[in-house]
């Protein structure tokens, strides 16, 4: 009761101290212009009938698997194991089995060169129906890359971080072999965790191996029962499982929706705990930079206020932000003009604006010396490679400038001047974009399944690789194509990417 009484007391403390904070305009430097229009309702009737003709064919075809008068793929039951309690499910494999495997084509496309802005991809065929594959011995040359994120064209194998990763690799070999806390501790991955936290503005940073396991591994370190974690309901996965292995209790709020978020943070203070009604622990705000799917931007400033307003931790996630926002290409921070040191955990990775592979947690060196003891990607993973960990310094150099050339400065520039034109062009063409008007993830609704596994065949066959999207990894009325723009495409190459997907042509692609 009295710690029901203390919530209470801090909680119209905070009342007093300011009223409002979300949606205050005063908040932002310039224009946050986001745009989410709803599915239509014909289009929403037509998704739902869609998916409803394709379920029903789908049990007639279970119904003639099950009596051997189709041939079943699927893994099953074998007979003498009928008693058993059951490996695979049939009804969670529905899906699998009878829609997805339809436009299964689309995607786990072999590639066989740099994912540049241009590819070249392995030929396949399909003899039953994309159950299987078989590669033709052809290539498919010169496939303009709209999927890949390569937002500053650093996924090459020329140039100054090729030939720098080459002599890393030459120095000290291409593994470690060993984690960091033993005998993995090399002085490249010190040089890059010191170029990092420089990058970053704040006082010490860390490298992981793993982008995934940089959050489903650290944020167990950070919070555990009794603490309260603030999910944005369109999170990445990695940032579910890093909360769910916790133990912390999760409430998430509705996408970049900061009345929502203040609502959950105020009910936190009033209410305290469930049952005992103590304080929280701690209360862990989680939020991504940019959302690759939705390419929406979190609105950092009011978080930050509201942050500061019920006292609580701010982790954010800048895997698709850093090096892909603001003037410097230092990420969503940059991006709003932002002080680093109002947030407390700053992650991300380095497998898309740099072109290699890990992650990082940046912020205060007392922080960072914890996860060093305590966090299991630190403790139990195997160190960062040598060549991994040279492109990541070169590439960053080169956004920092400290190549003594602009080069850096000329492709963030650029990403920003691409993406505007793309952007525009398909606003113009007609089609409903998602997401913020700087944002390099470009969503453009398809609604109908049918158009998923059609315009994905269509735009390869005219030379374009893009990346569809659908049902259980959006809502399922909101399948879509997501472009990724790039500071290595040309307006050639966007206009070339633009002429196949005008509305009639989208139009025809499903007919």
């Amino acid at each position: 009761q009295t710690c029901l009484i203390c919530n209470y007391i801090f909680f119209f403390f905070v009342l007093l101290q300011n009223q409002y904070v979300t949606h205050n305009p005063k908040l932002y430097k310039k224009p946050f212009v986001e745009s989410f229009e709803e599915t239509p309702l014909l289009v929403a009737v037509l998704t739902y009938m869609g998916y409803g003709i394709l379920t029903i064919f789908g049990y007639l075809r279970d119904f003639l698997r099950h009596w051997n008068i189709e041939k079943c793929h699927v893994a099953r039951e074998r007979e003498e194991q009928k008693d058993f309690v059951p490996l695979y499910q049939d009804f969670e494999n529905f899906y699998t089995r009878n829609l997805y495997m339809r436009i299964r084509d689309n995607w786990n496309r072999p590639i066989c060169s740099v994912p540049g802005a241009k590819m070249d991809l392995v030929e396949r065929v399909s003899p039953d129906y994309n159950w299987t594959f078989e590669h033709t011995g052809k290539v498919v040359k010169d496939v303009i890359n709209m999927g890949s994120y390569n937002y500053l064209g650093f996924a090459e194998n020329s140039g100054a971080c090729a030939d720098a990763a080459i002599e890393a690799t030459q120095k000290y070999g291409a593994g470690v072999g060993s984690t960091r806390c033993e005998i993995g501790n090399l002085d490249i991955h010190e040089e890059l965790e010191q170029l990092v936290a420089r990058f970053l503005g704040v006082e010490s940073s860390m490298a992981f191996g793993m982008g995934f396991a940089t959050n489903s591994m650290n944020i167990p370190a950070l919070t555990g029962k009794g603490c309260l974690i603030l999910s944005d309901e369109l999170n990445h996965a990695s940032l579910v499982l890093g909360a769910r292995l916790s133990g912390s209790t999760i409430r998430v709020f509705k996408h970049n929706n900061m009345q929502s978020l203040e609502k959950l943070l105020r009910d936190a203070i009033i209410h305290g705990q469930p049952r005992t009604h103590r304080p929280w622990k701690k209360i862990l705000i989680v939020v991504e930079g940019i959302y690759s799917m939705e390419g929406s931007i979190v609105r950092l400033p009011e978080v930050i206020a509201l942050k500061k307003r019920y006292k609580a931790y701010l982790y954010l996630d800048e895997a698709h932000s850093i090096g892909a926002l603001g003037p410097n290409g230092r990420g969503v921070v940059d991006y709003f003009g932002l002080d680093p040191k109002d947030v407390d955990i700053m992650m991300g990775t380095f497998t898309k604006s740099f072109g290699a592979a890990g992650g990082y947690i940046g912020g205060k060196k007392e922080l960072i010396d914890y996860l060093r003891h305590h966090s299991h990607s630190a403790l139990y993973a195997t160190s960062m490679s040598s060549p991994v960990a040279q492109q990541i310094i070169t590439s960053m150099k080169i956004i920092m400038g400290e190549d003594g050339t602009t080069l850096g400065a000329d492709r963030v520039r650029q990403l920003s001047e691409n993406t505007t034109y793309f952007r525009r062009k398909l606003h113009d063409m007609g089609f409903i974009i998602y997401g913020n008007d700087d944002s390099p993830v470009v969503p453009m609704m398809l609604y109908m399944p049918a158009k998923i596994g059609a315009f994905g065949r269509e735009m390869l066959k005219r030379n374009i690789g893009t990346v569809v999207v659908g049902f259980p990894a959006t809502p399922i009325i909101e399948s879509r194509a997501r472009f990724c723009i790039s500071a290595a495409h040309t307006r050639e190459m966007l206009d070339t990417v633009s002429l196949p997907i005008s509305p009639v042509r989208v139009y025809e692609f499903v007919i």
